[in-house]
């Protein structure tokens, strides 16, 4: 395989197993799915009580699930969408954090959507595009529907093994510890959005001045 690894340019330093045929895939993609349990999450489902008011955090009280989400992450979805590609959640879970974290984040969310494929064929026809042009990261047996079908597939390094063996690639860091930004920063470099992601952050850095004249005079 023509790794790109060894000899990586600095925006692909930090990504392991690059290769022509993964940048090619990730080039070619317009809409990017992320389960959340074990994706954009460590995995772990915390449940609470909520006071009812009356003192009571039983059963009698509602309730609560809690989800910590990594900021590293939610920075490349936002990238992502700042680059003109479409971000989904898709969890067959009905949660009130996860949809909370997609509104927070301007991207997408379908709770409790078992059928993940079909969110994803759904998607694509309504933005008009094909399954090879999708990206999906997926953790477990629930997400190798769709993770078979698109152009992409992606697991976290602490995916089940069962599901990473069919991904195109496994990421260096775990679910819910930035393995999502490797993700966004893959297809980011791809797309040749990196210059235009850094400028953006700081348009008075000196380094990113230079290179813009230098662009100019090209």
């Amino acid at each position: 395989m023509d790794t790109m690894h060894d000899a990586a340019p600095p925006a692909l330093a930090h990504l392991v197993g690059i290769d022509a045929a993964l940048l090619a895939r990730a080039a070619n993609i317009r809409l990017v799915c992320f389960d959340v349990d074990g994706t954009l999450t460590d995995g772990r489902l915390v449940y609470g009580g909520q006071d009812d008011g009356e003192g009571r955090t039983d059963d009698a009280a509602r309730t609560l699930e809690l989800k910590a989400f990594h900021v590293h992450d939610g920075q490349g979805l936002a990238l992502l969408r700042k680059a003109g590609v479409e971000v989904a959640l898709i969890t067959a879970r009905r949660s009130a954090a996860a949809a909370q974290r997609a509104r927070d984040l301007g991207v997408r969310a379908y709770t409790g959507s078992a059928d993940k494929l079909a969110q994803v064929d759904a998607l694509c026809a309504e933005l008009g595009i094909t399954r090879a042009q999708v990206a999906f990261m997926g953790d477990d047996l629930p997400d190798l529907p769709a993770m078979r079908a698109v152009g992409l597939a992606v697991a976290p390094a602490n995916a089940h093994a069962w599901t990473a063996a069919e991904a195109h690639w496994r990421t260096q860091a775990r679910a819910g510890k930035g393995a999502a930004r490797e993700l966004c920063d893959l297809i980011l470099i791809a797309r040749g959005a990196v210059p235009d992601a850094l400028a953006d952050r700081d348009e008075n850095r000196a380094d990113v001045r230079v290179v813009a004249a230098e662009g100019d005079r090209a």
